[in-house]
């Protein structure tokens, strides 16, 4: 642990909040910016001369349970607050579940791309954005919006010549994020479901580790028949979140088809 960097992060995020940006009142002029140590203290439901150690280099390892109340009062994103864990040497407590909401901007991104489909799908690869695109080509996503419940439990919403693959790509996800989210209970249920599945349980028990990227693959389409498609994947890491782009190669028959879906 290196209490002077921890020290100095806390410093420099105190200094960076107004009392406005924590529900404070402004009351009369401050000598220099930022929150005073008593009500980051306040914030964080600690002893002022506690706090004021740790800014100072001179105090012990805070806890797991001191840290999160510290990320908590300073506004810490996601990004900040792991690394306020790596300061104190500390394993970050897990959060209590994925995020399961869009960012508005992760949101625009995708009516900006109207000639792709595109989805974002959580850490359980629940489909919780999409455009109009890929309601087209994936069917209804409202009915049964988890890709992984698709392909394991509902082959007939899940036709492509990719699926063996999508399989341990599907499996090593919901793996990490059983060990991330382990009080989570919608992923719980999840996992027991797609035990129904013995090629489920196969592929989970082979504990495969593999990383989503380009993928090629033909999509049997119910009327339009086999498309040629390509998936990309853009990672959203501070909500642990997917967004899954479906495009086609520009010339082709399957991209003329995409212009006459969107």
């Amino acid at each position: 642990m290196s209490k002077e960097e921890l020290a100095r992060f806390l410093r420099d995020r105190r200094g960076r909040l107004r009392p406005v940006d924590v529900g404070l009142p402004a009351a009369g002029r401050r000598r220099t910016p930022g929150l005073r140590r008593e009500e980051v203290a306040g914030l964080a439901a600690m002893s002022v001369d506690y706090y004021a150690r740790l800014e100072q280099a001179r105090g012990p390892r805070p806890s797991p349970r001191i840290l999160d109340s510290l990320a908590d009062a300073l506004r810490l994103p996601p990004a900040e607050r792991r690394h306020l864990f790596r300061l104190a040497d500390t394993v970050p407590t897990p959060p209590p579940g994925p995020a399961r909401q869009v960012r508005p901007y992760v949101a625009d991104l995708l009516r900006r791309i109207p000639e792709a489909g595109a989805v974002v799908t959580d850490a359980t690869y629940e489909i919780i954005a999409w455009n109009p695109l890929a309601a087209a080509l994936l069917g209804d996503l409202r009915h049964e919006p988890n890709l992984a419940r698709r392909r394991f439990l509902r082959p007939d919403l899940h036709r492509s010549s990719g699926a063996e693959e999508f399989g341990e790509i599907a499996v090593a996800r919901l793996r990490g994020a059983a060990a991330r989210y382990p009080g989570d209970r919608r992923l719980a249920r999840l996992l027991a479901d797609l035990r129904a599945s013995r090629e489920f349980v196969h592929i989970w028990d082979t504990n495969p580790v593999r990383t989503p990227g380009h993928r090629s693959k033909t999509l049997d389409h119910p009327t339009l028949g086999p498309l040629r498609v390509n998936c990309d994947i853009l990672a959203v890491p501070d909500d642990d979140q997917q967004v899954v782009f479906i495009t086609a190669d520009p010339g082709t028959h399957t991209a003329r088809l995409f212009r006459t879906l969107a």
